[in-house]
């Protein structure tokens, strides 16, 4: 895995996420212009493109006294099929291994002691997309900031908010990882993720696998249908939960 310095911002390549240093890890919506692999050699004094999230994220690490970042867009070279499979088949695990996960929420502009901010929150885009769900639910701990960076709070703190926004429910939120999601059913884990969106069709199915412990490799062409059919046999193999039966590939299309 790659992790950018976040004093030098530049990228340092570790074997695995128990080789690397301690690490903070964001998660957020991406818009159209990010600061990619390719772009991360440039200046970050560069304000165009999403300069200024990346050394908002940097910033906030170093105030928390963590060294390195993960940042998705920058950390995996997307144009390498071979490394985003490896990495979306890692992303579970990097996101729970890390010290603690920014959640930076860009559509949210006002506290959430006020009213305004309330609606802006519980409407955030990043509640209702399909990679977010797991970078909700894995890590140890997740920091929600508005879009200047000031905090909003933490997963902990908000989790009957949030509860209430995901129908996930408040124990799981309590303190991440994998400990709780043993006490849900298959359906209901499918339940959390039936309304969320992504760019890509594959990616229904390529953002549950580590929610569900599976491992497969991406297939970017092949349709949601046939990613999501693939994931299935990759859930029965390692669990006998018949719930999973309610979930048949005519319901993708409601996924």
């Amino acid at each position: 895995m790659r992790l950018l310095n976040v004093e030098t911002y530049k990228l340092e390549f570790f074997q695995n996420a128990a080789e690397a240093p301690p690490y903070a890890i964001l998660s957020h919506r991406w818009q159209e212009e990010e600061v990619l692999f390719e772009d991360i050699q440039d200046q970050p004094e560069n304000e165009e493109k999403g300069w200024p999230k990346v050394l908002g994220c940097c910033k906030n690490a170093q105030v928390h006294g963590v060294h390195y970042v993960w940042i998705d867009t920058c950390c995996i070279d997307q144009k390498s099929s071979s490394e985003l499979s490896e990495s979306i088949n890692s992303m579970f695990s990097w996101y729970q291994d890390a010290k603690y996960c920014i959640a930076y929420l860009f559509d949210v502009k006002k506290s959430i002691h006020e009213p305004e901010g309330q609606d802006q929150f519980f409407f955030s885009d990043w509640f209702r997309r399909g990679w977010t769900l797991q970078e909700l639910i894995a890590p140890k701990a997740v920091t929600f900031y508005r879009s200047d960076w000031y905090l909003l709070g933490l997963r902990y703190n908000l989790r009957g908010q949030i509860s209430a926004i995901t129908n996930i429910d408040e124990s799981v939120l309590c303190h991440g990882g994998l400990e709780r999601l043993s006490t849900f059913s298959v359906a209901a884990k499918l339940a959390w993720a039936a309304k969320r969106q992504t760019t890509r069709p594959e990616d229904r199915a390529y953002s549950l696998m580590g929610l569900f412990g599976v491992n497969m490799p991406t297939l970017y062409g092949e349709g949601e249908a046939a990613a999501f059919f693939r994931l299935q046999i990759g859930i029965f193999e390692y669990s006998s939960d018949q719930s999973m039966l309610a979930w048949q590939i005519r319901q993708v299309d409601h996924f």
